[in-house]
């Protein structure tokens, strides 16, 4: 509204000239050729004006002026010609304002997102993690929508030159004029995500988003208990907390290393045949008493390890209990004497937990001379292509925004897997170990994949009248007699979730199973639960016919 106000002297000033200019052309008389009285017709003075306000000038028109004409176009010149100048600049320095180049990128965005026809998801903010989720997304077949309010990464963004393109608003995360024209009322948008630093501002973000839209999925980062506590109630879906991830992770490769192994390979950080990330119980040094440090403190502390704190920056036990001040050493983590004082000679493992990846690789270079046989544990904050930790001989190396990726990513795209991991402890170690074998034998890299028993993935099942069981599916197609590397990882049914069912068990409708096995096993699953021919060939060991239909001579499969 503002830019149309701004354009409407320059439209007047030029509606205004010409208009004096073509009504005085009307009121004066001139001549023919042959001397007669001759007025101009409107477009005929319309048509004169306009070249000459222009200052192209094609001569008189369509008869040689009279010495009155020339006098009044003499005049016109002067205010018309300026007038054009005025209001061509004025409009020329319009186009180059900022605001409404803004306004014209905004009208731009909001009619590219209402013509997405796919569907999306909204990020807020654009870093080097939201990068990695966007990258991920356009794998799967997701498309992303970014709202950010700092041009230089705006323009960053643009630079990437994503494919699908990536449409980015420039304003602020938490505008709920912004949230709207994005898109989050849209039936293609599938979830929002919040990743920020600050928690206060993602709690924000979470609240006016249920609000606009109480049915949008919401992956939102928090960072304290309390934060949690208030995702919780407000009905947040996804609440990522990567120090708590971290610390759980250091939990289970205490007490179950080998269920660590299998989450790591589902989320793809790592090979089954790789080995085993196992800590030994014994003294340990955290060096940074932050968030991460607090969070893995709870874990060594519930496992009854003895630890040893230090902390470089002496602002932060300010906000320390007194309990903690006694516990907490402060000097740099890469002290030889404050490393000696916390007993690094006899400590089975060091933790370099700040949020400065040198001072890290310093810390643990400087425990691994003082202690060589001492396991080694980094915390890495930059995300870089090339790791100077993953060359550095660390035994275990956590990266927070790598952890808010995999969450993140897997959560949205791939929320069976996500629940498949959620559910994973329920298992003792011993059939882990099992599983972990028996994944093996099917394949060094297993497939991970989903089907749903619906009128999309599934029809053939969904429209069969009797009851069939889980085994169809591990029917070979090329011999009916054998059956494909297939292993039932989960079965979800009206949200309550059993881990590795029985081949037994009877699919309904809506039913969704998780399944590891082979490329074949795969394709030939998907041909069975969709294709009427496959289908019919599993059931009955024939190929379907018309006699067949009303005739069967071969035994059902679930009768074998």
């Amino acid at each position: 509204m503002a830019i149309l106000q701004r354009m409407r002297t320059p439209f007047l000033v030029i509606i205004f000239t010409y208009t004096l200019s073509i009504i005085g052309l009307l009121l004066i008389d001139g001549v023919d050729n042959d001397g007669n009285p001759y007025k101009l017709t409107i477009f005929d003075a319309f048509y004169f004006i306009s070249y000459t306000a222009t200052t192209i000038g094609f001569g008189e028109t369509p008869y040689t002026f009279t010495y009155p004409q020339r006098i009044w176009v003499s005049m016109s010149v002067f205010f018309t010609v300026t007038g054009w100048f005025y209001s061509l600049g004025s409009l020329v320095a319009l186009l180059q304002d900022k605001l409404f180049l803004q306004e014209f990128q905004k009208a731009k965005f909001v009619r590219n997102v209402s013509l997405l026809k796919e569907r999306f998801i909204i990020i807020l903010g654009y870093n080097s993690i939201t990068s990695e989720i966007i990258k991920q997304a356009n794998e799967y077949g997701l498309r992303s929508v970014v709202i950010e309010k700092d041009e230089s990464k705006r323009d960053a963004l643009l630079l990437e030159n994503f494919t699908p393109t990536v449409y980015c608003l420039n304003a602020d995360a938490h505008n709920s004029e912004a949230l709207e024209m994005a898109g989050i009322k849209s039936a293609y948008c599938k979830a929002i995500v919040s990743l920020f630093e600050n928690d206060a501002l993602n709690l924000r973000i979470a609240l006016t988003a249920k609000v606009l839209n109480p049915n949008i999925t919401m992956a939102i980062k928090s960072t304290t208990k309390n934060h949690t506590e208030n995702l919780l109630d407000l009905g947040v879906q996804i609440i990522e907390n990567p120090f708590e991830i971290i610390a759980n992770q250091i939990h289970m490769s205490i007490n179950t290393p080998h269920t660590l192994k299998l989450a790591r390979w589902i989320y793809g950080l790592c090979n089954l045949y790789d080995p085993l990330v196992n800590l030994p119980r014994g003294k340990y040094i955290v060096c940074g008493y932050g968030r991460m440090g607090k969070s893995i403190y709870e874990v060594l502390k519930q496992n009854n390890f003895e630890i040893g704190f230090a902390e470089i920056d002496g602002e932060k036990t300010k906000q320390l209990s007194v309990v903690e001040r006694k516990m907490v050493h402060i000097g740099d983590g890469d002290d030889r004497d404050l490393l000696k004082g916390l007993g690094i000679e006899s400590c089975v493992g060091i933790i370099a937990g700040t949020n400065d990846d040198t001072t890290n690789l310093s810390i643990l270079a400087t425990a691994r001379k003082l202690n060589p046989s001492i396991i080694t544990i980094a915390r890495e904050n930059e995300l870089e292509d090339f790791s100077i930790f993953q060359n550095s001989r660390i035994d275990m190396v956590f990266i927070p925004a790598k952890v808010l990726i995999t969450k993140t990513v897997h959560a949205i795209i791939n929320p069976a897997l996500d629940l498949f991991i959620k559910h994973i402890r329920t298992l003792s170690e011993e059939r882990v170990i099992t599983l972990t074998k028996e994944l093996l034998a099917l394949d060094l890299h297993p497939l991970l994949f989903t089907c749903k028993i619906d009128d999309t993935s599934a029809p053939m099942i969904v429209r069969h009248d009797g009851i069939l069981s889980l085994k169809l599916l591990k029917t070979s197609l090329k011999d009916r007699s054998l059956e494909n590397n297939l292993i039932p990882l989960m079965h979800v049914r009206h949200k309550e979730v059993t881990l590795l069912p029985s081949w037994d068990t009877p699919m309904r409708k809506n039913d969704l199973f998780l399944f590891a096995g082979d490329a074949n096993a795969q394709d030939h699953l998907e041909y069975i639960a969709m294709n009427p021919n496959e289908f019919h060939y599993a059931l009955y060991g024939s190929e379907k016919g018309f006699l067949n239909q009303f005739f069967q001579k071969s035994t059902p499969f679930n009768e074998k």
